[in-house]
């Protein structure tokens, strides 16, 4: 009864799709620059991604 009223979570292709356009919105290109792009993803993940995950690949990706 309560998830009918959870929002769904992201799949890993939505949450690779928003790490993509935050690092392209931000201009990142180094770890440095991963407060900027975590800003920008954190409101559109929140309640639908584990945070430290989506950390984790950007991270990754920078």
């Amino acid at each position: 009864m309560i998830k009918t009223f959870l929002p769904q979570p992201l799949s890993d292709v939505e949450i690779d799709d928003i790490i993509e356009n935050a690092m392209q919105t931000s201009g990142a290109s180094s770890m440095q620059d991963m407060g900027k792009v975590m800003a920008i993803i954190k409101p559109l993940v929140q309640g639908r991604a584990d945070i430290s995950a989506v950390s984790a690949k950007v991270k990754a990706r920078l």
